[in-house]
């Protein structure tokens, strides 16, 4: 059976198409609705293009790196190779998704975001007698712009430090690469629930023993985190974002002894938090701070592209090059469902 995978012409131009990723365009020109019951089954046009050229990019029998530069056909490949590692980077540790309600994808530098006004009197379904006006709930642009970042790496190696290079290695760096990006994203993130996004719509900070939180100032107990726990009225508290020290504290709380948490953590690694949140530890944030938030309705994070990578040999000092970038920002929703305390 003849497959049309086997006679595309792969051009770097197919990197440029607006609004189309290069798998995408591969797509588009070999779909995969039509290798439906036979072996090809399963593979996107992009792994198919692999098993075109017989390159193998991970596993003990992965190619070295100048399989991909066999024929200028096959080298088109490699860029895509390099994004895709970078993105499993990326998606290894990525606390993004349970700390942001939507994502939304933008072509473009600055992004305006929409909020709600969270009066009380707004937000409460009053009875609406016949024939009298129904109340109204305000939804408007935010006044200021939210500004979207650009974070990337440029690789570059000399060519004999990479072309014998097994391909399943060279991902190793290439995730780790993908790893500080989402590092500093997160940063972004984190940045915006407690400063706000240029809105004047920073979180709230809480401080323990300073009402309305009990306890002592420097010491974390329970009773701080049901008092933290109080202040979300008409939110939900599901998730916890904690410093490495808070994390500790936590975990030598009597309420984490329970045994069915300690058998949880043991059989799966998951941590669980008594209040019902879930627990994400992370480095990003200084010291003695834990945020507290509604994921479904704090954060929203505005998506200028994914990872992009252009890739180029400087042919006089024999390099290769390839520059790695994602783009994106954060804007806040409601105010109210992110707040921050203070150990």
């Amino acid at each position: 059976m003849s497959y049309q995978y086997d006679n595309l012409r792969l051009e770097k131009g197919m990197y440029n198409e607006a609004g189309r990723s290069f798998t995408q365009v591969l797509e588009r020109e070999d779909p995969s609705e039509q290798y439906r019951g036979t072996a090809m089954e399963g593979l996107d046009a992009y792994q198919r293009q692999l098993k075109r050229f017989d390159i193998r990019v991970k596993g003990a029998g992965s190619d070295p790196v100048e399989k991909f530069f066999a024929n200028s056909q096959s080298a088109v490949l490699f860029p895509e190779y390099i994004a895709r590692a970078v993105r499993q980077g990326m998606e290894e540790s990525d606390l993004l998704p349970h700390i942001t309600a939507t994502v939304t994808e933008f072509d473009g530098m600055d992004y305006r975001s929409i909020t709600s006004v969270p009066e009380k009197s707004q937000r409460e379904m009053r009875h609406v007698a016949e024939g009298a006006a129904i109340p109204q709930t305000q939804v408007r642009t935010q006044e200021n712009l939210v500004r979207l970042h650009k974070r990337g790496r440029m690789l570059v190696a000399s060519y004999e430090a990479v072309r014998y290079q097994k391909l399943d290695l060279f991902s190793v760096t290439l995730r780790q690469i993908g790893a500080h990006i989402n590092r500093m994203h997160l940063e972004d993130a984190i940045d915006v629930i407690i400063n706000g996004d240029g809105n004047s719509n920073p979180a709230s900070s809480l401080t323990v023993g300073t009402s309305p939180i009990g306890g002592t100032r420097g010491t974390l107990t329970y009773d701080d985190l049901v008092d933290f726990w109080a202040q979300f009225d008409p939110y939900e508290m599901n998730t916890l974002l904690v410093s490495g020290d808070v994390m500790r504290s936590l975990l030598k709380m009597s309420e984490f002894q329970n045994p069915l948490t300690g058998l949880n953590f043991q059989g799966t690694g998951k941590l669980a938090s008594p209040l019902g949140a879930k627990l994400l530890r992370t480095s990003a944030l200084s010291t003695g701070t834990l945020i507290g938030m509604d994921k479904n309705y704090a954060l929203e994070m505005v998506q200028g592209s994914q990872v992009m990578v252009e890739y180029d040999k400087l042919i006089d000092r024999q390099l290769e090059r390839a520059a790695i970038t994602s783009v994106s920002g954060f804007a806040k929703l409601f105010v109210d469902a992110a707040k921050v305390l203070k150990v």
